[in-house]
C-alpha cells in the first residue's frame, strides 16, 4: 500500500515530532517542511549534539529533498542535577567590573545585583556531558520516527492535491469540448459580417475568387483546431506526470505553463463571445492549480 501511495505526488508540506526518554532528560525532536523553489534548511540544537549537525543535514537533505526545512531539538532534564550552574568566577568578575564603573563614572550602584549579573553572557553554564552510543542511537531513532512522520504527511497532502488537480484537469478538458458547438456558427458570423459590410460601402463590383481566397486565408489565422489539440495533450501529460510519483512539483509547473499558452491564444483566436467566456473559466481553473502546483514536491 506504501509503495502505490509513493507513486503519487507528494506536498512538500509536512510535520513529524519525536519525544525520547532518557533517564535525566527528555528530547524531543521536531522537523517542519514548507514550501521553496529549493532545498533549504535550518537547524536548532543544544551545542551537545552540534557535532551531529552535519550528519542530520546530510540525511534531511537526502531523505527530504527539497522544501524549507526547520530542524529542532529540544532537551527537557528530567534529573534532580541542575541543568545549567552558575559559574562563580565569571559571575564574581561582573560584580568587580560594574562597581568599579559606578565609582569612576559616579553612578548609583543597582538596586537588584543578583538579577543583574545572572543576565550577563556565560554567567549561567550548562553543564555538558558526553553523549554516549545509547543515547544517540535513541535520537537517531527519534529522527528517524519524525522524518517518517513528515513523509506521511507529505503522502496525505499529496494525495488531496492529486485529486485536485485531476479534477481542474477534467473540467477545462470538458470546457474544451464545450468549444466545438460554437466554431462553425463563429466562421459562419465572420463570414456574413464581412459581406454585409462590403454591402454597406456598396462595393457591389469586387471580385469574388479573390474574395474567397482572402476569407479563407483570414478564416485559417482564426483556426484552433491546433491549439485544441496541443492543450489537449498537456492535459493528458499533466495526468501521465502525475503518476509518476514523488519530485513532479517542477514539471508540473511547467505543464501547466504551456497549458496556459494555449489557452491564452484559444482566447485571442476565438473572435465569439461564448468561445471567449469559456476560455476565461479555463483560465479560472488553471489559476487554481498554478497556485497549488507550488506546493507539490
Amino acid at each position: 500500500m506504501r509503495k502505490f501511495l509513493e507513486k503519487m505526488i507528494q506536498s512538500m508540506t509536512g510535520f513529524g515530532k519525536v519525544t525520547a526518554e532518557l533517564p535525566s532528560k527528555k528530547v524531543t525532536v521536531e522537523i517542519k517542511a514548507l514550501n521553496s523553489k529549493q532545498s533549504d534548511i535550518s537547524t536548532r540544537m543544544p551545542s551537545v549534539y552540534k557535532e551531529m549537525e552535519m550528519q542530520i543535514r546530510s540525511q534531511l537533505l537526502k531523505e527530504l529533498e527539497r522544501g524549507k526545512i526547520e530542524f529542532n531539538i529540544q532537551v527537557e532534564h528530567i534529573g534532580k542535577e541542575a541543568a545549567t550552574q552558575i559559574n562563580a568566577t565569571i559571575f564574581e568578575g561582573y560584580y568587580n567590573q560594574v562597581n568599579e564603573m559606578a565609582n569612576k563614572l559616579q553612578l548609583p550602584l543597582p538596586a537588584d545585583w543578583f538579577t543583574l549579573l545572572l543576565r550577563m553572557p556565560e554567567v549561567l553554564k550548562s553543564e555538558i556531558a558526553e553523549v554516549d552510543e545509547s543515547e544517540w542511537n535513541l535520537i537517531q531513532q527519534s529522527i528517524n520516527n519524525a522524518i517518517k512522520q513528515l513523509k506521511d504527511f507529505r503522502i496525505q497532502e499529496g494525495a488531496m492535491l492529486q485529486q485536485l488537480f485531476t479534477e481542474k484537469i477534467e473540467k477545462i478538458s470538458s470546457l474544451l469540448s464545450e468549444l466545438e458547438v460554437y466554431e462553425g456558427e463563429r466562421i459562419e458570423k465572420i463570414k456574413a459580417r464581412i459581406t454585409d459590410n462590403l454591402e454597406k460601402v456598396a462595393l457591389t463590383d469586387y471580385d469574388k475568387n479573390r474574395f474567397e481566397q482572402e476569407m479563407i486565408y483570414y478564416i485559417e489565422k482564426l483556426d484552433v483546431n491546433e491549439e485544441k489539440s496541443r492543450l489537449l495533450n498537456h492535459l493528458k501529460y499533466f495526468i501521465s506526470t502525475m503518476a509518476d510519483g514523488q519530485g513532479q512539483g517542477k514539471k508540473l509547473g511547467f505543464i501547466a505553463q504551456e497549458i496556459g499558452r494555449e489557452i491564452n491564444t484559444l482566447g485571442s483566436k476565438s473572435n465569439h463571445a461564448e468561445m471567449q467566456q469559456i476560455v476565461v473559466r479555463m483560465k479560472d481553473e488553471l489559476e487554481q492549480i498554478k497556485e497549488q502546483v507550488l506546493n507539490v514536491l
